[in-house]
């Protein structure tokens, strides 16, 4: 992925892009988890990164299933910076984010700080700071650390709570959420 990135016109693009409107317009539910499973018919993930000045808005997922090459493009945006190392996402990591962005209806796009870490990056990070883990979900490519300017930790983590499918941790002195897919826990303030 570029900074520009091109555009293939698909038949799943082009509908995406008709409905990209009913991801705004959609009903708030609260289960948002469940609004995804069964309700809607696409999903689309919004993030910029600050680390490699890259921005991502992406359908992937329409008609019920998911698009692969989408999710190759949210692969590699969530990659390792660091190590320019990429592997798959988990996608319930991204539907949690992509119900979150919905419940806190959300024009703005997601500053990712963190998706995918190898051992390595992880195990840096461990050395500067004790608040990452040994078996971080992050090595595993099922969490994220998000942020978003007009929302607060706290609205944050209450829209990822909600929909009751991973872990939340608030890192407010940070200004970031972390959410995963592992089992459902909460921490921080």
């Amino acid at each position: 992925m570029t900074k520009s990135n091109s555009v293939s016109v698909t038949r799943r693009a082009l509908l995406g892009a008709f409905a990209a409107t009913a991801v705004t317009a959609a009903p708030v539910y609260s289960s948002a988890f469940g609004f995804l499973r069964g309700a809607g018919d696409i999903r689309r993930i919004k993030m910029f990164s600050g680390r490699t000045g890259e921005t991502i808005d992406m359908i992937y997922w329409i008609e019920g299933e998911y698009i692969k090459e989408s999710l190759k493009e949210v692969n590699y945006f969530m990659r390792d910076w660091r190590q320019d190392a990429a592997i798959s996402m988990d996608t319930r990591t991204i539907d949690i984010m992509s119900a979150s962005h919905n419940l806190l209806d959300a024009s703005e796009p997601y500053t990712l700080l963190s998706g995918y870490r190898s051992p390595k990056t992880n195990a840096m990070l461990r050395s500067r700071s004790g608040g990452v883990a040994k078996n971080s979900l992050h090595m595993k490519g099922q969490a994220a650390d998000l942020r978003l300017k007009s929302r607060s930790v706290g609205q944050l983590a209450r829209a990822a709570a909600s929909c009751s499918a991973g872990g939340v941790g608030r890192y407010s002195g940070s200004n970031f959420v972390h959410v995963d897919c592992g089992t459902v826990r909460s921490w921080g303030r």
